[in-house]
C-alpha cells in the first residue's frame, strides 16, 4: 500500500469517488468546507490479464498517476517566467519519470514526445513502472506530455500543464510524435461534426444543433501559419476565432464544456495531445476526431510501420482511446484550465489537478500539497 501525499479535495467539483481509491475525508463537507483527503491505492494481488481486459482496473492506479503529474508540474514551476522552456520541460520529464519508476505496473509510452534518441523526453515505447516483465504485472499504456505548453512556462502564459492518459495495453493509439488534425465540441454535437466535413459544414451544423446564429459561435484555433486558410474560412462565414499559442488539450476541454465561451476546436496540433484529449473527451462523452499529419519522410515511414494503411484514416475518439477503463489527469503549472502551482504560508507547493475517470464519466478537481 502506498500513501500518496496529502491531497485537498474540493467536494463541490466531485460527483462520485473514483473506484479503487479509498478516501479518508476530514472536515465538515455538509457546510461546504474544504476537506482533506488521503488517497491510498492498494496494488496487492494483481492478476495477469489480456490487454484491454485487465482484472485490476487501470483506474486503481489513479492516485499514483496523479503523483506523477503533480511532481512534474511542481518541477516545471521553478522555471515559470525564466525564458527557458527546454529546462522546464527537462525538469518535468525527469520528475515524472522518477515517479513512474516507483509505480507497480508494466507500463509503456504508447505515444509521447519523441523517439528514444530525443532524451530527456519520455520516448515512444519507453518502458515505465517498477514491475517490468513480471508475470502478474498490470500492463498499461500511457499517452503523455510532461509539460504541455512549454513556451507558456518560459513566458508565464496560461494553460501550461503536466498531462497524461492511461489505459490498458493496446487501448491507446500507438503512433509517432507527428501532427494530428483535430475537431472537438460538446456532447450535444456527437454525430453532427466530423473531419469528413468542411469548416463551413461543421460550423453550420453546430449553429443548427445549438440553435444559435453563426455569428455567436467561437472556434478555437492554434495561432500557426498552417492555419491561415482555416482561419479565413471560419471568419468568412461569420464565426469568431479565438487564437491560442499552445495548449489545445485545454482548448478542446473548453470546447467540450457547454458552459464555456468556446464552441469548437479545429486545426492541427500534436498527435500525443490528440490521444490524451480523446481519452478525456471519452470520459465527458464529447465528440473528438483526429487524423495523423506527417510533415517529414521520417514521420511518414514511422507512421506506416505503426498504423499501416490507416495512416490517412480519420480516427474516432473511441479508436484513439479504445477502453472505458481509462483516466485523464492534467495538473496545472500556469493558471488556465486549472489553477497554476502556488505556495502556501508554510512554503509548500499546492498543485491543482483535473481528473476525468472515463468509466464513471466523473470529473474531479483535486489539490495536492507537496
Amino acid at each position: 500500500m502506498w500513501r500518496i501525499g496529502r491531497i485537498t479535495l474540493r467536494p463541490r467539483h466531485v460527483k462520485t469517488n473514483p473506484q479503487g481509491l479509498r478516501w479518508t475525508i476530514s472536515g465538515d463537507l455538509n457546510r461546504g468546507n474544504t476537506g482533506a483527503i488521503e488517497a491510498q491505492a492498494s496494488c496487492a494481488g494483481l492478476i495477469a490479464a489480456p490487454p484491454l481486459q485487465p482484472t485490476v482496473p487501470v483506474r486503481d492506479l489513479t492516485a499514483d498517476f496523479l503523483r506523477a503529474t503533480t511532481s512534474a508540474a511542481a518541477a516545471a514551476y521553478g522555471w515559470v517566467g525564466k525564458g527557458d522552456g527546454k529546462a522546464a520541460d527537462g525538469a518535468a520529464v525527469e520528475a515524472m519519470r522518477d515517479v513512474f519508476d516507483t509505480i507497480p505496473f508494466d507500463g509503456r509510452v504508447a505515444i509521447g514526445e519523441g523517439e528514444r534518441d530525443d532524451a530527456p523526453m519520455l520516448w515512444i515505447g519507453e518502458p515505465l513502472g517498477s514491475s517490468q516483465g513480471l508475470e502478474n504485472a498490470q500492463m498499461i499504456d500511457i499517452a503523455v506530455d510532461p509539460l504541455e505548453c512549454t513556451n507558456h512556462v518560459a513566458n508565464d502564459l496560461p494553460n501550461a500543464m503536466a498531462v497524461l492518459a492511461a489505459a490498458p495495453r493496446g487501448a491507446l493509439l500507438h503512433a509517432p510524435d507527428c501532427y494530428m488534425d483535430k475537431i472537438a465540441g460538446p456532447s450535444i454535437l456527437k454525430g453532427e461534426i466530423s473531419l469528413e466535413g468542411s469548416a463551413q459544414y461543421n460550423i453550420e451544423a453546430t449553429s443548427h444543433v445549438l440553435d444559435r446564429p453563426i455569428s455567436d459561435l467561437t472556434v478555437v484555433v492554434m495561432d500557426r501559419p498552417r492555419h491561415t486558410d482555416l482561419i479565413s474560412r471560419i471568419e468568412g462565414i461569420g464565426a469568431k476565432v479565438r487564437l491560442i499559442g499552445d495548449g489545445d488539450i485545454a482548448a478542446a476541454l473548453d470546447a467540450a464544456d457547454p458552459d464555456s465561451n468556446t464552441d469548437l476546436l479545429m486545426g492541427i496540433g500534436a498527435a500525443p495531445e490528440g490521444v490524451i484529449t480523446a481519452t478525456a473527451l471519452r470520459g465527458l462523452d464529447a465528440p473528438f476526431e483526429g487524423r495523423l499529419v506527417t510533415t517529414t519522410k521520417d514521420h511518414q515511414e514511422r507512421a506506416l510501420k505503426m498504423v499501416g494503411d490507416r495512416i490517412d484514416d480519420i480516427w474516432d475518439r473511441d479508436e484513439l482511446c479504445a477502453s472505458s477503463d481509462a483516466v485523464y489527469i492534467g495538473s496545472g503549472v500556469c493558471p488556465g484550465r486549472v489553477p497554476g502551482v502556488r505556495k502556501n504560508q508554510e512554503g509548500n507547493m499546492i498543485v491543482t489537478s483535473e481528473i476525468i475517470d472515463v468509466k464513471t464519466s466523473t470529473r474531479s478537481i483535486l489539490e495536492s500539497t507537496l
